[in-house]
């Protein structure tokens, strides 16, 4: 069984700290807040190195803060730091590939 890989970041969002982890095992990506899940980032692996985010969900409490953005791009930097590629089939990550155009170079 594959581990859970975890990084930290800083946002914007004032004394908040974030942090996304990779459970593998269970193909998301995690977003939590002051320890707390606030969201995730779903995917599906699609053969050797692609991985197809077809679900992401930000827990209404945690609404409208710009977390969906935050979990997307930490999701899709580990995904780049790991050389694979993606197929986006969720509209989340959809809107921030249109939205961040560096970031289309990660679908397959």
């Amino acid at each position: 069984m594959k581990r859970s890989r975890f990084f930290c970041f800083w946002t914007t969002l004032g004394e908040m700290s974030n942090a996304i982890t990779h459970e593998a095992q269970n193909h998301r990506y995690v977003l939590s807040v002051e320890g707390e899940e606030a969201g995730f980032a779903e995917y599906v692996p699609q053969g050797e190195g692609v991985l197809n985010f077809n679900h992401t969900v930000v827990h209404e409490a945690f609404q409208g803060k710009g977390l969906s953005k935050v979990l997307v791009r930490g999701a899709l930097d580990d995904v780049r730091a790991e050389g694979k590629k993606i197929v986006a089939t969720c509209s989340a990550v959809q809107h921030f590939i249109s939205r961040n155009p560096e970031y289309a170079e990660l679908e397959a």
